[in-house]
């Protein structure tokens, strides 16, 4: 019913920039909070940034002054705007929206996720 996609992701060296779109998609009703999350091996997945639907934006401590989310509602799109990245930022980003369908739930909707690497 919903789909979401990520895309931005890549290698780029330290302290270079990178920006991660996410598209949701599908028989949507109302997006509420979208956010992205970072996964590496072995580890469970986190909270890098949180946005809600008036704007309202939540960092992990890491990430703070350095990366930025926005969001498009015309376009049902989220951003992360990567600056000054880091070797311990490289994983595996993860779009996350939360979202209601003309029939069903209220639940959160995840994309595929997107590689982002460090490295010089």
């Amino acid at each position: 019913q919903v789909q979401v996609v990520e895309s931005g992701g890549g290698l780029v060296q330290p302290g270079g920039s990178l920006r991660l779109s996410c598209v949701a998609s599908g028989n949507i009703a109302s997006i509420y909070a979208m956010g992205w999350f970072q996964q590496t091996p072995g580890n469970e997945r986190e909270l890098v940034a949180l946005i809600d639907s008036i704007g309202g934006t939540n960092y992990a401590d890491s990430v703070k002054g350095r990366f930025t989310i926005s969001r498009d509602n015309s376009k049902n799109t989220v951003y992360l705007q990567m600056n000054g990245l880091k070797p311990e930022d490289p994983a595996v980003y993860f779009c996350c929206v939360d979202v209601t369908v003309s029939v069903g739930p209220r639940r959160n909707y995840w994309g595929q996720g997107t590689q982002v690497t460090v490295s010089s």
